[in-house]
């Protein structure tokens, strides 16, 4: 049996992106193809290392050669990432590849949570990660890193004096929780409160990152009118609850970031606190503050659903003593956040597709 190279890129022609609807040659996704009689190695550059196509794309290729060269090719795939960007960050954030905010309609219904696990997530899945907290009348990063006591240092670099970021459990991570006293009440004006937030990017040395997390004040207001000026963000994921009264408020969220003044990509909805599952029947699914809320609102505003993340005590839990419940491996509440920070890479991936991309290579 005598294989080509052009055989192969043939074959794989008919690999298609499921997010980008493109084939895998086309989009140069294939590299070090190696033919040596019927062995064939080649390596499948994705988008992300969070993407949840990973499985499905590598089995695709194998199937293609199947099909196209023969049964009798063995193939072996190696699966690596260039994560994508817009190139948009600029000289205040040069080595930040996408820049991501964690927004909500109102206060209450997770979203520092779902900003934290969001980060471990993408750590977990391979990513280089950045976390800032700019909730700044309600910093709580730094209680859910168990990082309370901890002071960013500063250091000198090309003649400027910049913080270095914390660093815990893989995450780099800012927040004016680490300037403030937490137990007292922070009576800033907007524009005091919106030049502090900016200060975390302007005046911080985040090194390379494949993502930057911001944890947003909840609503609408200076600090996000100026954060939108100032850091260039590649999209918004909205978290909201089941609610009425929270998904009118993520409603609103959602028409803040699309006004044409501002225009950021919603990268989507997450439903927090979707159900309730108690630990003795985990197959059971009780909707205690309603079914599909944030689900139907997706379909209105036409963006997707990005996750349904379970009411379990042990987030709450997790949270306060300083380790998120992402890294409580095997949980469905670990598995939801998991599939969340999955999908919310693949949106931002597509994103960068609209866009002329540069890349940076992260292997598994």
């Amino acid at each position: 049996m005598n294989i080509t190279k052009e055989q192969v890129l043939e074959a794989l022609k008919h690999v298609e992106d499921p997010d980008l609807k493109k084939d895998l040659v086309t989009l140069g996704m294939i590299k070090d193809l190696e033919v040596d009689g019927k062995n064939i190695n080649f390596t499948v550059v994705l988008t992300t290392p969070a993407c949840p196509m990973k499985e499905l794309i590598k089995k695709n290729c194998e199937n293609a050669i199947s099909e196209y060269i023969g049964e009798e090719a063995i193939v072996t795939i190696k699966m690596t990432a260039d994560t994508t960007s817009r190139n948009s960050s600029g000289p205040m954030l040069p080595g930040v590849k996408n820049i991501i905010g964690v927004a909500s309609g109102k206060g209450g219904v997770g979203k520092s949570t779902v900003a934290s696990n969001l980060a471990l997530a993408l750590v977990k899945l391979g990513a280089s990660v950045g976390l800032v907290d700019a909730d700044i009348y309600g910093p709580s990063q730094t209680i859910m890193f168990n990082v309370m006591d901890a002071k960013p240092m500063i250091k000198e670099i090309d003649g400027v004096n910049k913080m270095i970021p914390i660093e815990s459990y893989g995450v780099k991570l800012l927040s004016i929780g680490f300037f403030v006293d937490t137990s007292q009440a922070l009576v800033w004006r907007g524009p005091m409160a919106s030049k502090a937030v900016v200060q975390l990017f302007q005046e911080a040395d985040w090194g390379e990152l494949d993502y930057m997390i911001i944890d947003l004040p909840p609503g609408t207001g200076d600090i996000h009118l100026s954060l939108v000026g100032a850091v260039p963000l590649n999209g918004v994921v909205i978290v909201s609850t089941p609610q009425f009264v929270a998904l009118a408020d993520a409603k609103k969220g959602v028409g803040m970031f699309q006004m044409p003044s501002i225009n950021v990509p919603v990268l989507g909805i997450v439903e927090n606190m979707a159900y309730f599952s108690p630990p003795d029947e985990p197959e059971k699914r009780y909707y205690i503050f309603g079914k599909d809320g944030a689900k139907k609102l997706a379909e209105e505003l036409g963006v997707p659903l990005l996750g349904e993340i379970p009411l379990v005590q042990s987030i709450c839990e997790a949270g306060d003593a300083g380790r998120p419940a992402v890294m409580q491996d095997n949980t469905p509440q670990a598995s939801a956040y998991m599939e969340m920070a999955k999908k919310v890479a693949q949106q931002v991936s597509i994103q960068n597709a609209k866009a002329p991309a540069q890349v940076a290579d992260v292997k598994w």
